[in-house]
């Protein structure tokens, strides 16, 4: 009993600031939309659309660099800290890499939105949007690989306070580049996306500004020069970072695709099906971080060979997901129309939202666990296992399910959110198969 109460505050300690530096980035979002809202209708459909692609791109490039936090997590567990600063110097160069490609790739938005069938007036504005937010991907993945290193080594905090301080910066800048005050034009939604620009590049150099200066950088031997050869040394960060990345596109890409069926449906679903996913991701980012706590933990565990502590830091991690959003899920169940009604005070679309919101109390602990089994299966070294699950749960049976529970048994929006139960039930329960299966390997290992 001691051991498992060491386990979950430990992990409660390195998830409090993780959720609040995952939070953040959805919180920038909103208040993003929330001061376009005070522009114009066209003015939000823009941003909207614009940031589609932009998510897709950052998510999976912020998967591909996850090996920065599992290797480094690795390299404590064996007491090695010197080997965590080149893993994050490794990793700099191969997230700016990956940034600028992101940013070429975002300067096709106008053709991707023309290729769906948008309007052309939404098409040419929301390929604006994309191109200038595109400018901030490299930022976004320097900053995240460097909190990665940060959380491997047990240190969220730094990451936590740049974060806030981003969220209030990104409020200044949003009123000055919005509504154009400060003498500066008004740009409106091109105005957010320079926002988010601006200030997701000064997260990245605030945050590598702190580890070239913290007051260990020699121990963890943070300005060791790269040298010759970093690329090769750089593999099994690419193997790790190539198996989540693969994982988390396919996630994004199948909610995305759910999220099309929705606007399939009409306007009002679609609307009621945003709110309820807005909710939805808010609560999720508690996951994310006692998932990305877990990984650290099952990561170090792992570095030492310490096969009953890793499968430890795995369950209780998965308990302790569970136990949250379960009572969080229970609000949803019982409180769903006061929950909607502080997203929109339209009665219709309030009166859509609700069950909506209710149903997803079973969907946000099912995704809540399978995401902490999940990172729990790549913090003991594992790479396609979690990307082949994903792949079965999120396009082979959630994408198929949302189509049939909405349109052939005719339970429209209500479909969406059951096929999303039904994806991550299944994800859940081969993670979790397959976890039990690698822990019974290590200890029959002599």
């Amino acid at each position: 009993m001691s051991r498992l109460s060491g386990h979950l505050a430990e992990t409660i300690r390195l998830a409090a600031p993780v959720v609040v530096t995952r939070a953040g980035i959805l919180v920038m979002a909103a208040v993003d939309t929330a001061m376009l809202g005070r522009t114009d209708i066209d003015q939000v459909a823009f941003y909207g659309i614009g940031t589609a692609p932009f998510i897709v791109i950052t998510i999976t490039g912020i998967g591909l660099l996850f090996g920065t936090l599992v290797l480094t997590s690795h390299a404590v567990g064996r007491e090695q800290r010197e080997e965590a600063g080149p893993i994050w110097r490794r990793s700099l160069p191969y997230a700016l890499l990956l940034g600028l490609f992101g940013f070429i790739l975002c300067l096709f938005g106008e053709e991707l939105f023309v290729l769906t069938n948008q309007p052309p007036a939404i098409a040419a504005a929301g390929g604006g949007v994309v191109a200038i937010l595109g400018l901030g991907v490299p930022g976004t993945l320097l900053f995240t690989t460097t909190a990665f290193f940060l959380e491997g080594m047990r240190r969220p905090v730094p990451a936590m306070i740049v974060m806030i301080a981003a969220n209030g910066l990104n409020v200044v800048c949003n009123w000055l580049l919005i509504f154009g005050h400060g003498g500066f034009p008004a740009l409106g939604a091109d105005g957010a996306a320079w926002a988010t620009t601006l200030v997701r590049t000064a997260m990245a150099a605030m945050l590598i500004g702190y580890v070239w200066w913290m007051t260990d950088r020699e121990r963890c031997a943070v300005r060791t020069p790269l040298g010759p050869g970093w690329w090769r040394r750089g593999r099994a960060h690419r193997r790790f970072g190539l198996a989540s990345g693969a994982s988390y596109g396919i996630e994004s890409v199948a909610f995305a695709a759910i999220g099309f069926f929705a606007g399939i449906l009409g306007a009002l679903p679609l609307a009621a099906y945003t709110v309820q996913h807005i909710v939805f991701a808010m609560v999720f980012m508690i996951a994310l971080g006692i998932a990305s706590a877990t990984s650290v933990r099952v990561g170090i565990a792992h570095g030492r060979r310490d096969w009953p502590n890793r499968a430890m830091a795995a369950w209780s991690g998965f308990g302790l997901v569970i136990l949250v959003l379960g009572v969080i899920g229970g609000f949803f169940l019982v409180f769903p129309a006061p929950i909607a009604a502080i997203f929109t005070d339209n009665a219709r679309l309030a009166a859509a939202t609700a069950p909506l919101i209710a149903f997803a109390a079973f969907a946000l602990i099912f995704d809540g666990g399978q995401a902490v089994i999940a990172n729990a299966l790549r913090g003991a070294g594992e790479t396609w296992a979690p990307t082949a699950i994903h792949i079965v749960s999120y396009f082979v049976v959630m994408i198929p399910a949302g189509w049939i529970f909405a349109f052939t048994l005719n339970h429209g929006a209500l479909g969406l959110i059951g096929a999303i139960i039904v994806a991550s039930a299944v994800s859940v329960t081969l993670l979790s198969i397959r976890f039990v299966a690698i822990s019974r390997q290590k200890i029959k290992d002599p």
